[in-house]
């Protein structure tokens, strides 16, 4: 009998070592080909990055991080597919999405799986909005926060301007546009026309089309209402036609990679917004998002854009608030979450508790001239920060948030 219950002992022992040891799974849910495909990549690289620092600290409640991943194309479906995928394979965690379509519709999968999910990026208001729900949580800037930052800054250094609107055709499109309206004093569409552009199905008609549209209108301001491979081929189509020298262009949300595309000849004076940008740290005094930049570009020979800073700050923060709370389960790590308060890549950020937004600093930034992108010894200094514009300016508050839900008949607190 001793000997047995010594054997049964220490197979038990063995045992939950052996459990101790497996390494944790997160999801990442990301675009690693179609639209988006450049941040999506921008995403595995920063989350591999903070996984390999996190196990060199030892890791997650004593057990290490590991990443599967799955593409979504940019495609809602098939985004919705991978969550039940990766949840099958074992994952705790997911997180992802550049495109808020994606985002929202992986993420109400997710909830119905009992699922934590992080919209790594996806700056629609929906996504924390009318369709918010208790397990998703969004890292990036909203759309009323980047247009409250940018519509304060236009508004202030150019003044009584003629806007023309090119609008991507999706969730994403419409609240960025409607956002800008509000915060330049632009809502008569009759003074202020605008076009929507076909998404994601445009084509070279289609961009040439609208262009022409604005080109007629004698706009000063011409805002692109697009993102990604979209504001590319505007972008480049409008170079073509003259029109950058001729009308301030404008975008709501102004990507690293966006200028990596197009080029910085073609994007030059392009203002914008970005959540996260390199030069930030230094602006801010940051020395983890110094150390972020220097250990990424050292790792990959690149300086990060903002949707490598998203991944990250995604994984150390779901890793700290699993060692805070003590356990991997779901609704134990929201509630760490909620009203957290933290710095990490910047200044200080908040996951606000009614809705689940990042509450953070919004730059206005703009595109520099090629000549001052060569000259850094990275080649990639594309943009310069015009305005710093903290979260409490630009965040929707729980009454406007409240009444937004109730128009789309939506409860008034998260579920």
């Amino acid at each position: 009998m001793i000997r047995i219950l010594t054997a049964l002992t220490l197979w038990v022992g063995m045992t939950v070592s052996a459990l101790a040891a497996d390494p944790i799974l997160i999801g990442l849910n990301y675009p690693r080909t179609g639209h988006y495909k450049e941040e999506g990549l921008a995403q595995m690289r920063a989350a591999l990055l903070a996984i390999d620092e996190i196990n060199s600290q030892g890791g997650v409640l004593g057990r290490e991080l590991s990443l599967i991943s799955r593409d979504t194309a940019s495609r809602p479906a098939k985004a919705e597919r991978n969550v039940d995928k990766m949840i099958e394979d074992g994952a705790v965690m997911l997180f992802g999405s550049v495109s808020s379509a994606v985002a929202i519709t992986a993420s109400a999968r997710a909830k119905q799986l009992n699922t934590l999910y992080f919209a790594t990026i996806g700056y629609s208001n929906d996504v924390t909005g009318k369709n918010g729900h208790r397990n998703v949580f969004r890292e990036s800037s909203s759309a009323t926060m980047t247009g409250r930052a940018l519509g304060k800054y236009l508004s202030e250094k150019h003044p009584n301007k003629k806007y023309f609107y090119i609008t991507a055709d999706y969730t994403w499109g419409h609240s960025s546009e409607q956002a800008l309206r509000e915060n330049t004093g632009t809502n008569d569409t009759n003074a202020h026309k605008g076009v929507l552009l076909p998404f994601p199905t445009a084509k070279q008609s289609d961009y040439n089309a609208a262009l022409e549209q604005a080109k007629a209108s004698g706009a000063d301001i011409v805002a692109f209402v697009l993102y990604g491979h979209d504001l590319v081929r505007a972008m480049r189509t409008a170079d073509s036609m003259g029109m950058t020298k001729e009308v301030q262009i404008i975008a709501p949300n102004l990507t690293q990679s966006v200028i990596e595309q197009a080029g910085p000849a073609v994007m030059a004076g392009v203002i914008g917004t970005e959540h996260w940008l390199w030069r930030a740290p230094e602006l801010e005094e940051s020395k983890a998002g110094m150390a972020f930049v220097e250990n990424f570009n050292k790792a990959y020979g690149l300086y990060p854009p903002s949707a490598a800073a998203s991944a990250y700050t995604v994984v150390r923060q779901w890793a700290e608030a699993v060692n805070r709370s003590n356990s991997y389960e779901t609704q134990a790590v929201i509630k760490s979450l909620e009203d957290f308060k933290y710095t990490l890549l910047k200044d200080a950020a908040q996951w606000r508790a009614f809705d689940h937004q990042n509450v953070q600093t919004v730059y206005v930034v703009q595109a520099n001239e090629r000549n001052t992108v060569i000259a850094h010894p990275s080649r990639q200094d594309y943009l310069k920060i015009l305005e710093r514009v903290e979260g409490s300016q630009t965040a929707i508050t729980l009454e406007q948030w409240q009444a937004d839900r109730a128009k789309a008949g939506q409860p008034n607190t998260l579920r």
